[in-house]
């Protein structure tokens, strides 16, 4: 007989003898009741009712003693069969499973894991991060739901190269200790089919054509020939990935191709680019240039289009010859290696006016400002558009810093008129004149981070920003009126033409008019750089409102430590790849005044014969400020846009904070190595 029949028989003994002893008792009741109850029916009822009792009493006890030792038995039956199956069930298991120790030391491992191994003695005595680029604690406190990635070393995994997992932790405690538990899934084809489908999602990219309406006014019938030479360049390029190319509206075209082809296209800078610019229309020396809009990101057709047009509209904002490449990750550029083409026409200066009067008489207070350390276009920028909220009898103020020293002659200026007195407060006071229909107008610069008041900004529903630097970026809320034009000389030329389209002739006050004439002759250095047309033409219209060259050129006049200040520069010159020159100031006790200081210093330096490009550095606090200028060969803008700051093509800044004067110059020189590898 088996050892198992034995046990049964050993556990079901201790219940036959509990039943028998019970029914002995019992039957010795019942005859004791017959003989002494003498016949009586009553006392025999009650002693068989007592042997009764005894006798369920009896089987009560047999059956809690057996049901006692069933569940042991059974409990034991149960931790056996699903002990084993569990463990039988890991040790099998196609998943490679891991058990180790509170400090990651490898316990155990199942066969899956085992056999990925050119020995299975490797992985003994290692502890989980010898295996796996991933360590036990990593594992654990991994909150994404598929796991943390990670893969095999390959110097252990025979099968590693290329393979991927996704391992999940688990906390288990047994008999007092304490084990982790980690199991590996792998996710390799799940990775590549992910990747297939990134490879193969749809980019949506809109081209267009510049400056060909500049180019073609006056040679209409070479018009056809230099749109279609773009679109033969556009063609080229998306036929050799798969692509296709559409014209959708005059000088625009539609750009369709696989996503994996957008890396490639941005290895070689677009080149596409460069292409386009050795078109020449008839006898001009003004190359055709197109402007690339595309969207790197997921979802649908609609939200790529959108997307992709806002690409298009910075990189026009930024002055065309260039591709913006949006993706989740933030704002890629490519190109703007020349000058942006002014416009001639005025019609959308015109509309813009109109727009923003509309939106003027729709205020109750108008909030205005420049960027921090105004200059005098910025300061006369302010003051039309104050003439203008005047115009719609709309209450108005200028927030500016009245201790500023660069604008010191300008407030003597103003001091002449009473009128002028109250329009003025500053960033502090301004908090308490928003309301729920205040308009913030910011002039001069286009990055929110660097004007006056930044925090007035945030604070307000309606916002319209007029400048004339290439945009950086995209605003967190979108603002009402965004009219960026870097062709455009200066802000001063902008609301020039806003002030001759809106104002009746002869009301605009002289003050006013040299002021902005002010702003043009410093943003032109004189009317000699990145001047146009429209420069001339708002030029003529202030003059004929009053303003005088003379009166406006006494503006610039400095006193003896403003003259001091500039000469530091010059004695600290060097001239750096034979065509840059860099000045440096690292004084300790600098004023808020070297910055004007620097901007004279890099216009004087491009006098130096040979400078192409001029740098001025000197810190204030513990910020160094940065000015740069161009003959318009180097593009000083991309140059500091790698260093956060921006500008015009040949003309810019930057500011790095938290940074000694050596430091910033060494950042300064890696930008220019790196602007030079890139563009010449």
């Amino acid at each position: 007989m088996s050892d198992k029949s034995n046990d049964a028989k050993k556990k079901r003994f201790p219940l036959g003898i509990i039943c028998a002893v019970g029914g002995v008792v019992a039957l010795a009741i019942v005859a004791i009741a017959i003989v002494y109850s003498e016949g009586d029916p009553v006392s025999i009822a009650l002693y068989g009712l007592g042997g009764y009792m005894v006798c369920v009493l009896a089987v009560g006890i047999a059956e809690l003693v057996r049901g006692t030792v069933s569940g042991k038995v059974m409990s034991e039956v149960r931790s056996s069969v699903f002990g084993n199956i569990s463990l039988d069930f890991i040790q099998k298991l196609y998943m490679p499973v891991v058990i180790c120790d509170e400090k990651g030391k490898i316990v155990w491992y199942n066969t899956a894991l085992s056999s990925r191994f050119r020995s299975r003695t490797m992985v003994f005595g290692k502890y989980i991060d010898n295996i796996c680029d991933a360590t036990i604690e990593r594992i654990l406190k991994d909150d994404d739901e598929d796991g943390t990635e990670v893969s095999f070393s390959s110097e252990i995994d025979a099968g590693s190269s290329g393979e991927c997992f996704r391992a999940k932790g688990y906390k288990v405690t047994s008999h007092g200790k304490t084990y982790y538990m980690a199991i590996f899934a792998d996710y390799t084809e799940t990775r590549a089919l992910a990747k297939r489908l990134e490879d193969e999602d749809t980019i949506v990219a809109y081209a267009m054509i510049d400056n060909l309406d500049e180019l073609m006014q006056y040679v209409q019938e070479l018009y056809d020939t230099a749109a279609s030479d773009v679109e033969t360049i556009l063609r080229k390029h998306m036929e050799a990935v798969g692509g296709i190319v559409r014209e959708y509206a005059n000088n625009k075209f539609i750009c369709v191709f696989a996503a994996k082809y957008l890396e490639k296209f941005e290895e070689d800078k677009f080149s596409v680019l460069d292409e386009v610019r050795e078109i020449y229309v008839g006898e001009t020396s003004m190359p055709v240039t197109i402007s690339i809009g595309i969207a790197k990101i997921s979802g649908t057709l609609y939200e790529k289009e959108r997307v992709t047009q806002s690409a298009l509209d910075l990189a026009l904002q930024r002055g065309g010859d260039q591709v913006v490449v949006k993706s989740a990750d933030g704002v890629d550029f490519y190109g703007g290696k020349t000058k942006a083409v002014q416009k001639r026409t005025k019609v959308r200066s015109r509309v813009i006016a109109g727009e923003f009067m509309s939106l003027l008489k729709k205020s109750s207070n108008v909030i205005v400002m420049g960027h921090r350390f105004a200059d005098f276009d910025a300061f006369a920028s302010c003051l039309a558009v104050a003439r203008l909220a005047t115009f719609c009898g709309v209450k108005v103020n200028i927030v500016a810093d009245k201790n500023d020293r660069n604008l010191a002659s300008c407030f003597a200026r103003l001091e002449e008129y009473p009128e002028y007195g109250a329009l003025f407060t500053d960033k502090i006071e301004a908090q308490d004149l928003i309301r729920s229909d205040t308009l913030a107008v910011v002039v001069d610069v286009n990055n929110l981070a660097f004007c006056e008041a930044p925090d007035i900004v945030s604070n307000v529903s309606n916002l319209v920003i007029i400048d004339h630097h290439r945009k950086t970026g995209e605003y967190k809320v979108r603002p009402s009126i965004v009219y960026i034009e870097p062709s455009a000389s200066s802000a001063s030329e902008l609301l020039s033409e806003f002030l001759e389209q809106t104002l009746p002739a002869g009301t605009l006050p002289k003050v006013e008019a040299d002021m902005l004439f002010a702003g043009l002759l410093l943003d032109t250095k004189r009317f000699t750089h990145n001047t146009g047309t429209r420069t001339f033409s708002s030029a003529m219209y202030l003059r004929g409102e009053g303003a005088s060259p003379t009166d406006a050129e006494n503006l610039f006049k400095t006193g003896i430590k403003e003259f001091l200040s500039e000469a530091k520069f010059e004695s600290n010159v060097v001239i750096y790849k034979s065509v840059i020159a860099i000045a440096l100031n690292d004084a300790e006790t600098n004023s808020p005044l070297m910055r004007v200081s620097a901007a004279k210093a890099a216009d004087r330096l491009l006098s130096v014969e040979g400078v192409q490009a001029a740098f001025a550095l000197c810190r204030i606090d513990d910020t160094v400020h940065i000015s740069a200028r161009s003959q318009g060969t180097i593009n000083v803008q991309l140059i500091l846009e790698k260093m956060g700051g921006g500008g015009h093509f040949d003309s810019a800044g930057a500011q790095v904070k938290n940074s000694s004067t050596s430091n910033a110059l060494t950042t300064l020189r890696a930008a220019i190595d790196e602007y030079l590898a890139e563009n010449l």
